[in-house]
């Protein structure tokens, strides 16, 4: 089930209805069958993932925690549980990843390709679950919680359904205390509804008019068949467009989910905070899929080393952390490419900062000036939207020509002579999808400026509340995007 759905719009009001009309101590089932529910509308056959996968970390806590102070054995079931699940992710989302790999080697030494790809489903969310319940069994075997007795209080907390399948990856210490206490929330707060409904709004508002308005100009752009057609600003525009386009689409879900969440009575972690204001590469990933940022940096970075073993060693760990993050998004080279780039970035920013700043203080440049902090957020959105040309392209190959392609072809008139308009969005809705960019971006400027928006908006008078939820309402509705026979469109990171 998408949350912009016309499905969603149904199920979401009958789980909230009846999660406050229940006892109080029953919610948590209620919300584990909705949650189940929601995953089921996707597949019914692939529950049995999300099942297994909670059913081994469930089992393994509990065996963790009754090791004790037996070091060894503690260290053993860790480490088959973490086994185990990661190997139900690698088969369904590396396995054919890896067969096509090989074949194109063997092909290329003996002319044969020896090996069949499986015929198989990525499931929907499996990346986020599993590095949930895998943080939650490592946590465990730290002694930072408890191991959870109750079997379905623990399955909710591995399949509540707003941040089910796209994230954020949250910490057992923080959800499963809340979703725990949840027979603690009051019957009706004003304000935390407001809060919830104003967040799931601008969340809709960000997918259906930005994010699915500006894939239909990308999807054109850099279609295998045509992308080399176009050249020049062309490229630039649709790099840029990208851009704003997964930015708006993740970070759309995750204020959906906070929203949901949040009428629930459950807080749920900031997933984004203003990326493309960041001044660098390591500030961007500060703002960016922060649940994802820290989970590698807690649970690979830190037992790697982190910064302990000198500096070539810290390099080496950020490297490496950044190519797994490419390859979780995804089983191909040009993901783990653009975990590269990231990586080299993030490496390079940090190798070259004292010379650098050896040379402001030289040159008298003083950096924390408006015009320095502009420039800074320039060059790192560029070196961002490069690397997303290769994370969006369905090869290095095309990558590569795009990127060459906007270097070599100078065609500045396309973004005058109507060019624009012929690449999937006509003059009107090119001119809604610039407006409602400029409007993002007031709101993460106001947001950059730690503004809580939503605090502010319950604090203001009734009248002026519904005028602004009707008025999304109706701004969502004329000018968000639909597919054929008004079927909503995939999240971009549900294929991850």
């Amino acid at each position: 089930m998408l949350f912009n759905s016309f499905s969603f719009l149904i199920f979401f009001p009958v789980v909230i209805a009846v999660f406050f009309i229940i006892p109080r101590k029953t919610r948590y089932i209620w919300l584990l069958a909705a949650s189940y529910y929601f995953y089921m509308c996707w597949n019914v056959k692939y529950v049995l993932l999300l099942l297994g996968t909670t059913a081994v970390t469930y089992l393994g806590a509990l065996f963790i925690e009754r090791a004790k102070e037996r070091t060894v054995l503690k260290k053993l079931i860790t480490a088959l549980s973490a086994i185990a699940v990661l190997s139900l992710l690698g088969y369904f989302k590396y396995a054919n990843f890896a067969i096509d790999s090989l074949n194109r080697v063997f092909l290329e030494l003996r002319g044969v390709t020896p090996f069949k790809a499986s015929d198989v489903l990525l499931p929907m969310g499996i990346s986020f679950y599993v590095f949930q319940a895998l943080g939650y069994v490592i946590d465990v075997y730290r002694e930072d919680i408890k191991a959870e007795k109750n079997p379905l209080r623990y399955a909710l907390f591995i399949s509540f359904f707003p941040q089910l399948v796209a994230g954020p990856i949250e910490r057992a210490g923080k959800l499963m205390g809340q979703l725990n206490r949840i027979h603690e929330v009051d019957l009706w707060d004003a304000d935390r509804i407001q809060r919830g409904a104003l967040t799931m709004l601008y969340g809709f508002f960000m997918k259906m008019v930005i994010a699915d308005r500006a894939s239909v100009f990308v999807n054109t752009v850099f279609d295998p068949e045509m992308y080399s057609t176009y050249g020049g600003f062309m490229y630039a525009v649709a790099a840029v467009l990208f851009s704003i386009q997964i930015y708006c689409d993740f970070a759309g879900y995750t204020y959906i989910a906070i929203g949901s969440a949040g009428v629930m009575g459950v807080e749920i972690m900031d997933n984004f905070h203003t990326p493309y204001l960041a001044l660098n590469i390591r500030d961007f990933w500060d703002r960016w899929h922060i649940s994802l940022s820290k989970w590698f940096r807690d649970y690979l970075y830190f037992p790697l080393g982190g910064s302990r073993k000198g500096r070539v060693r810290k390099y080496i760990n950020i490297f490496v952390v950044f190519l797994l993050s490419g390859l979780w998004h995804g089983a191909a080279w040009h993901f783990v490419l653009w975990g590269a780039l990231h990586g080299i970035m993030r490496i390079a920013g940090e190798a070259t900062g004292a010379v650098r700043q050896k040379i402001y203080s030289a040159l008298r440049f003083k950096t924390e000036t408006f015009a320095t902090r502009l420039w800074q957020r320039a060059c790192t959105f560029v070196m961002v939207t490069l690397a997303w040309i290769v994370f969006r392209a369905e090869s290095i190959g095309q990558a590569v020509s795009i990127i060459k392609g906007m270097l070599t072809t100078y065609n500045p008139w396309v973004l005058f002579d109507g060019s624009l308009y012929t690449c999937g969005l006509d003059e009107k809705d090119f001119h809604v999808l610039i407006y409602a960019i400029l409007f993002m971006i007031l709101i993460d400027v106001l947001l950059y400026g730690k503004k809580k928006l939503t605090e502010a908006f319950a604090a203001q008078n009734l009248w002026f509340k519904w005028l602004v939820f009707i008025a999304g309402i109706c701004f969502i509705a004329v000018f968000g995007v639909y597919g054929p026979d008004f079927q909503a469109s995939q999240f971009i990171y549900f294929q991850f």
